[in-house]
């Protein structure tokens, strides 16, 4: 039985759908796609729902996710008959210039927020731990620009680029946002759960960074990967620590800027610094 005149109405269909059911309709596959792999995984780990996710397994899991993403994105813009330039990912000279300039960025962030931080005893640097930034600065920001490419494709890229085949720039980011925030409760509700509103609004700056950059993800992707990779290290050579002395709504609670004040604040400060045209001095 031929099946390609079914598929091409299908296509067709899906072509003429709402936004949303599309969406639907990606993620469904995305999932599908991944369930094959995740699950053996899940049993090497012996990890089931109920149990907490650790840190080597959400790797594990992230890994292929992420990696058979950009064949789903690429699928979804073939029946869309888009491109991935379209959706704001390319490899021109100016893609690369906004990246540096959103790592910049993201980083000067963070430093400006520890500072304070620091300066108000709210936590200490942990100095004797440098030595083990060495060997962790490099991988990092190599898997924070895989992560941050892959995100700002999905949700900054596709998503926002359907929505707005339906809705306006200001419903498209709002709903992408809502997306990109919600589906980090798949990994660690306990944490995540305090960092939604945090997690929403950086979704919004990063739809706000892709207008500054004229349709470009290269400014997204920056940002994004700047903030991973800044607070990875950080994690990971564990040079800081709170003294407990600042308010966790401020510093944010368990340990996250995002779910605190300061995070949010940093949020807003990027998004004051993208409102006045941040690329003019680079460009």
């Amino acid at each position: 039985m031929d099946l390609q005149p079914n598929l091409n109405l299908f296509f067709e269909w899906l072509r003429g759908a709402n936004s949303l059911l599309k969406i639907g309709v990606f993620f469904l596959i995305w999932a599908i796609a991944w369930l094959p792999i995740a699950i053996p995984i899940a049993w090497q780990f012996n990890w089931h729902p109920t149990k907490p996710l650790k840190q080597a397994l959400k790797l594990a899991l992230l890994a292929p996710l992420y990696a058979i993403a950009p064949l789903i994105v690429w699928g979804a813009a073939t029946i869309e008959k888009s491109s991935f330039a379209e959706y704001g990912l390319t490899w021109q000279p100016k893609f690369f210039l906004s990246t540096v300039a959103g790592l910049s960025l993201g980083i000067g962030g963070l430093i400006v927020v520890f500072t304070v931080e620091r300066s108000l005893g709210w936590l200490q640097w942990q100095t004797e731990n440098l030595p083990r930034l060495r060997s962790v600065i490099f991988p990092l920001l190599a898997l924070a620009l895989w992560i941050s490419i892959t995100e700002e494709l999905i949700f900054r890229g596709f998503l926002l680029d359907e929505l707005q085949q339906n809705y306006t720039i200001a419903v498209a980011a709002i709903v992408s946002s809502t997306i990109f925030a919600l589906l980090h409760l798949i990994w660690e509700r306990a944490q995540t759960i305090p960092q939604l509103p945090g997690l929403w609004l950086m979704g919004t700056i990063l739809v706000g960074a892709r207008l500054v950059d004229d349709g470009s993800l290269g400014l997204a992707c920056g940002l994004h990967a700047g903030w991973i990779w800044g607070l990875s290290s950080l994690d990971s050579a564990q040079l800081l620590s709170y003294t407990g002395k600042g308010n966790p709504w401020i510093t944010g609670i368990g340990g996250q800027p995002l779910a605190g004040i300061a995070g949010i604040l940093c949020l807003f400060g990027t998004g004051a610094i993208l409102s006045v045209g941040f690329l003019k001095f680079f460009y």
